[in-house]
Order: structure tokens, then C-alpha cells, then sequence
């Protein structure tokens, strides 16, 4: 379970004291509502076409992410607008978190193929919080001026090339999308039941 927000915070005048507060504000509402998430919730496909979580041999058309027997279904096309269910978006959010902590704190050797999926709700929000919560506290670790460096995260092209604050509010803006999501998909799946 993740720990209270510090709500001292929004007491601090600086560009890295918002940005850890947006980062620990909606992690404690989305981290609230995945205390409660259910197996039948996790798995719920809002239609057929729903991309999801499955065990690898199950993966259909789509490539497959993840480096155990759980993988997420992952479209050929960076757009793809299909719905998503709850496994999925909780999968994509622990791959995020992941790579970034890896190749910005980690060894930077492992990217978001080599993430450990799951079949249950309790275990995937664990994983989820663990690496929410190791990019939260690195963060927080870092001085002041670290939030300026180009290239301090190395995930990708894009990381590489931009002052480090911009990586943080892209994960910030990652889970307060996705974790809308989530939230709606709860909510949808309470009336539908």
C-alpha cells in the first residue's frame, strides 16, 4: 500500500516540489481505487476487441510484452485506438515505470520487454506500486538542479535528448491518463455487473 501523500509539499516553491506533487497526489487517488481492484475488474473487456493481458500462447495476432508467461497484447501500430482493460493499462503503466527507473537509477540494461507481467489483480497493482514507488522515491532523492540535465534518463531517444523534468511530467501525465482510465473502467464495469 502506498504511503500518505505529504501534503507539505504544496508548500515548497519549486518546479521539482509541483512535479512530485502531481507525481504523489494521483498516485495516492489511483493507488486508493486499485486497493479494491478485483481479478473480475483486472480482466473485464469492455468488448471482444480489448487488448489485454494473457498467458503468452494466447497472445493471438498481437506482439507480445513481457518476459514471463504473462504477456500484454501489444498493436503493430503506435495509435492503436482499441479499448484497453484494466490489466492492460496497469501492465503498460508497470512497463513505463520500469524502464524508466532502469535506465535513469538502475543498471540500465533491461527495457520494458523484459518486464514481469501478471495473471491477478493483487500481484500486478503490487508490481505497479513497487516501481511507481521506486520512481517516486528517486526522484525525490535528486538535487534541485538534476531535474535540468539533459539526458539523466536514458530509456529512449526522447529521454536522451531533454532536460530530465520533461520525463518526469510525461510519466506524471502517463498516470494521471492511464489511471483515469482505470478509475472509468471500475466504474463501468460497477453498472455493468
Amino acid at each position: 500500500m502506498s504511503e500518505a501523500f505529504d501534503w507539505d509539499i504544496l508548500h515548497k516553491p519549486s518546479a521539482m516540489a509541483m512535479v512530485r506533487g502531481q507525481l504523489g497526489f494521483s498516485w495516492m487517488v489511483l493507488s486508493g481505487r486499485l486497493a479494491q481492484l478485483t481479478d473480475e475488474q483486472y480482466f473485464w473487456r469492455p468488448s471482444s476487441e480489448a487488448l489485454t493481458v494473457v498467458r503468452r500462447h494466447y497472445a493471438g495476432h498481437f506482439r507480445s510484452l513481457g518476459s514471463g508467461e504473462w504477456v500484454a497484447q501489444w498493436p503493430d501500430e503506435p495509435d492503436h485506438r482499441g479499448p484497453r482493460t484494466i490489466a492492460w493499462l496497469i501492465a503498460h503503466l508497470t512497463e513505463t515505470f520500469f524502464e524508466r527507473w532502469e535506465w535513469t537509477f538502475g543498471a540500465s540494461q533491461q527495457g520494458r520487454a523484459d518486464i514481469n507481467l501478471h495473471g491477478n489483480a493483487r500481484d500486478a497493482v503490487a508490481w505497479l506500486t513497487y516501481w511507481v514507488e521506486a520512481w517516486r522515491d528517486a526522484i525525490a532523492a535528486l538535487d534541485e538542479d538534476e531535474v535540468m540535465t539533459v539526458g539523466l534518463s536514458q530509456a529512449n531517444e526522447l529521454d536522451a535528448g531533454e532536460p530530465f523534468g520533461h520525463v518526469v511530467l510525461r510519466l506524471n501525465r502517463e498516470l494521471i491518463h492511464h489511471g483515469s482510465e482505470i478509475m472509468t473502467l471500475q466504474d463501468l464495469y460497477a453498472v455493468a455487473a
